[in-house]
């Protein structure tokens, strides 16, 4: 398990995911809504949820790396129909591979995410 040199990549690629209806989050953190692909480093530019009911929810996003969880959203308020950027270019992080993002949210069907993020490979 290499972690790639980001000074001397030979491709970056710019990636957007979508929580549809299939991967909105539920009450448990359990949900991995990213992993780490091998010989891969993600650099998370963007995390966003939103709340696509007509009540507040909350929402609680962790990371993984090499079996231990770590919060970095814990029950943020997401009001009702609105979105909330949970990591955004002012504190970006890297994910390594094999490492991975959870949520889950305080009802069932109630937040969608999306995350852009640049794909860095050796």
């Amino acid at each position: 398990m290499a972690i790639p040199n980001i000074v001397n990549v030979a491709t970056i690629h710019a990636e957007t995911i979508l929580g549809d209806l299939g991967t909105t989050l539920t009450t448990t953190l359990t949900t991995t809504l990213l992993t780490g692909e091998a010989e891969h480093v993600y650099k998370i530019n963007v995390f966003r949820v939103t709340n696509v009911t007509d009540n507040d929810a909350t929402v609680t996003i962790d990371i993984e790396k090499s079996g231990t969880h770590k919060k970095i959203a814990n029950e943020i308020t997401v009001p009702a129909n609105s979105a909330v950027d949970i990591i955004d270019k002012t504190n970006s992080f890297y994910l390594e591979e094999t490492d991975l993002i959870r949520g889950g949210a305080s009802a069932g069907s109630t937040i969608e995410f999306v995350t852009s993020y640049e794909a860095l490979a050796d």
